[in-house]
């Protein structure tokens, strides 16, 4: 999987934008304010309309006034993206609209397509076409590329005008792009980590796959890789030794009453600490490195900031360690008010965001010339953006 295009339009303060080739690894910058955090809620909002209905997600961000934005009540929402896919063991450029209006008060799904072309020319196909809650779906898709076959349309309606179609049809298997695109949006990842939830004793019964959003699970998930994947448990410890001073073992224990602690050891010391005696910075390092050695990565991972609470000098590898979940087959997006960060990326890694009369902007870095140029001859990412050269990225 990868993203390939973002659409948005009337979503918060993303008024009207459209990203193109976007890079497996994207880092985002701008003011406070700008649209950062907007940005990465597009993905987490398609997430909660899957996972829920359109109508909760929205009443999760103060319903579809406040998502909607300001100045353009009366239209609709409207997200797009176009992704890479393999179905029915093909790879397929795939274009998936949402589209969300008010009816009265009731918020719907205005329309939903799924569409791929069958080759490198032609009009594209459409695979799933919804208008308020009724449509079809392609349910053989496997026969789209045999001439002589013809491809059969089931007309379907859902239960309410406020559930997305890929929710339902995706759960069957022979409507094969709409449960390709379910997967992968259900197995996006928002990072909101919060170190007072990942600290202390947790339940030993529960999620242990994947780290969670806020990582109250991270001991679970550390016993978990321990368990079952010993060789990477032993790369992240590799890493922890290498960048936290003092650290030489890391040891997810089993306590008599049934809950599961993270215990650190300090070479110094005989006794290993409990987590809730390290640093804040120790425990969003190891926190970090379980979520990016994921034996199973996320097919897209947006993590905000994640330099608040580690050294400066810690960002080159963290970038690196940010490439090499992309290239195992997980697409990154990290916002960041780090030069350090942005020192250690390439030019066409970066977007930045400005605000004008309350609407973001995104602008990318490969497209500026004098950003361009400043790299050409061997400057920096972060001192060009702290010299000011991300023309209007900086509080105004």
């Amino acid at each position: 999987m990868e993203l390939k295009t973002l659409k948005v339009q009337n979503f918060k303060a993303l008024q009207n934008i459209y990203l193109t080739d976007l890079p497996r690894f994207l880092v985002v910058v701008g003011a406070n304010g700008s649209g950062k955090s907007t940005l990465f809620d597009v993905f987490g909002f398609l997430r909660d309309c899957l996972t829920g209905n359109v109508r909760q997600a929205l009443d999760a961000r103060g319903r579809f006034s406040e998502v909607i934005t300001r100045g353009h009540e009366g239209e609709t929402i409207l997200i797009e993206l176009q992704v890479a896919l393999e179905i029915a063991g093909r790879s397929r450029l795939v274009t998936y609209q949402l589209e969300l209006g008010l009816e009265g008060t009731r918020p719907v799904v205005m329309r939903e397509f799924l569409r791929y072309k069958r080759g490198r020319y032609g009009a594209p196909y459409y695979f799933l076409d919804f208008h308020r809650g009724a449509g079809f779906a392609i349910s053989n898709e496997e026969d789209f590329d045999k001439e002589n076959e013809e491809l059969t349309r089931e007309e379907q309606r859902l239960e309410s005008p406020d559930i997305l179609a890929i929710k339902g049809l995706g759960q069957f298997e022979r409507f094969k792009a709409a449960s390709a695109l379910r997967q992968l949006l259900e197995n996006w990842h928002v990072s909101d980590f919060h170190i007072s939830a990942a600290r202390g004793r947790k339940e030993a019964t529960g999620g242990a796959e994947h780290l969670s959003e806020s990582g109250e699970n991270l001991p679970r998930v550390a016993q978990y890789i321990y368990e079952n994947h010993p060789a990477t448990f032993n790369r992240i410890l590799e890493r922890m030794r290498r960048r936290v001073p003092g650290i030489s073992n890391v040891e997810p224990e089993l306590t008599q009453d049934g809950f599961l602690i993270l215990r650190f050891r300090d070479g110094t010391f005989k006794t290993p600490f409990l987590d809730r005696y390290v640093s804040d910075g120790t425990i969003k390092m190891f926190a970090y490195l379980v979520l990016l050695h994921d034996p199973k990565p996320h097919p897209l991972l947006c993590i905000e900031e994640p330099e608040n609470q580690l050294y400066p000098s810690l960002m080159t590898e963290l970038a690196e360690e940010f490439r090499d979940y992309a290239r195992r087959g997980g697409q990154v997006m990290v916002s960041t008010h780090s030069p350090d960060l942005l020192n250690a990326t390439k030019l066409e890694e970066v977007y930045w965001l400005t605000k004008e009369q309350g609407v973001t902007q995104v602008r990318r870095a490969k497209d500026d010339r004098q950003v361009t140029q400043y790299m050409a001859d061997g400057d920096k990412m972060g001192a060009l953006w702290k010299q000011g050269f991300f023309t209007g990225a900086d509080p105004a």
